[in-house]
């Protein structure tokens, strides 16, 4: 069985196709600058890559390129898109109506565009590649996969906001936590390199990318997360500031006269690793910098150490909420490939954790996640 996972962006669309059988990934790629008369397409498979611009107007168009791609007779690894069963998208938002994988249908398509008001910059890419599919794919089963949903397990203490209740009742204000399909998967294989039931463990998954976000996970369920309404709260990323006390909003706006956009922009684009260090977004280049001694060195380090500092302290906040811990897992492009920052959070840590408690580094793996969700609920829809 052979199953397409989507997951579009404004400009972007990209894709993985699985056999799910022996869940191998046969070909991926993305499309990219859509809307760009000088759009790029990036084919990959068996190790090789195939570069080709190509005129695409919109995402239809992205969605036929890659259909045609996947069944090219040099590059492609089907022969028909009539061979694909299924077809995964990746959706940042649910609300708190998904709290799992769902069947596309048009009263879900209707849903995904109430939340994008909740996810303004998200939901309405992920529509676009939907609708997309439904026309070049025609039947093929289509399954929507919510960042959001892995987190609907939270207590109500861990996601209500201390304003008055009839905000949340009235525009669904409330933490809704995202990177659920990554910190689901890496739970799932923590508890397998571990040798125990998920159920029977307490782990903290930590999604270290541009976009950082940590889970605390009680036999197998986020209950707290540390991204909130929307991926700006919690940890420091690349240009996000993640926690700040909001008075701090009112203050630039009144000091700088600033409009709601342009502090937006500020909290967004401007912030974390690259606002502190003022070199860049990228843990990389500040570390390099960090090491150095020219200009830039001193804010670089001081970026990573808050960027540590904060991991740390929702460790620890996290060890207090669940009652004890079994394993702290690391992902993404920082969790993954920057094992000096794991060793220092893991070395600071080993006096004040439980005895036995594991730190791991473990490789993410949503596509295949939403794969898995694909074929699941084709098979129990059938």
């Amino acid at each position: 069985m052979l199953i397409l996972v989507i997951n579009c962006g404004s400009s972007s669309a990209k894709y993985q196709l699985f056999d799910i059988v022996r869940e191998k990934s046969l070909a991926k790629g993305v499309v990219e600058r859509i809307g760009h008369k000088s759009a790029l397409l990036r084919h990959r498979r068996d190790g090789g890559v195939f570069k080709k611009k190509v005129a695409c107007r919109d995402h239809n168009v992205a969605i036929d390129i890659i259909a045609d791609i996947l069944a090219n007779p040099v590059y492609g690894v089907i022969k028909s898109k009539d061979e694909i069963s299924g077809i995964g998208h990746r959706v940042v938002h649910g609300g708190e109506e998904f709290k799992t994988s769902t069947l596309i249908d048009k009263k879900v398509i209707a849903s995904i565009k109430k939340y994008s008001e909740l996810a303004p910059l998200h939901n309405p890419p992920a529509l676009l590649g939907i609708k997309a599919c439904f026309k070049i794919f025609k039947a093929v089963p289509q399954v929507a996969v919510f960042d959001t949903s892995f987190h609907q397990t939270m207590p109500e203490k861990a996601f209500i906001y201390g304003i008055p209740y009839k905000y949340y009742e009235k525009y669904g204000i409330r933490r809704y936590g995202f990177h659920g399909t990554s910190h689901r998967y890496v739970a799932n294989k923590a508890a397998e390199r571990l040798g125990r039931s998920l159920k029977s463990l307490k782990l903290i998954t930590c999604h270290l990318g541009n976009g950082c976000s940590m889970a605390a996970v009680d036999g197998g369920k986020s209950i707290d997360t540390s991204m909130g309404f929307t991926p700006l709260e919690g940890l420091l990323m690349g240009t996000r500031s993640g926690d700040l006390d909001p008075a701090i909003v009112f203050y630039l706006v009144e000091k700088e006269k600033l409009s709601p956009e342009s502090i937006n922009n500020i909290l967004n684009k401007e912030s974390g690793l690259l606002g502190v260090s003022g070199v860049s977004n990228d843990m990389r280049d500040v570390i390099r910098r960090s090491r150095g001694r020219g200009p830039g060195s001193r804010r670089s380090k001081l970026a990573i150490e808050i960027f540590i500092y904060r991991i740390k302290k929702y460790i620890g906040a996290y060890l207090a909420a669940m009652g004890g811990l079994d394993a702290v897992v690391f992902t993404a492009g920082i969790g993954e490939n920057c094992p000096w920052i794991v060793e220092k959070i893991s070395g600071d840590l080993k006096k004040v954790v439980p005895a036995g408690t594991k730190f791991k580094v473990i490789p993410t793996n949503e596509e295949l996640l939403i794969a898995r969700d694909t074929v699941e609920i084709i098979k129990r829809k059938a």
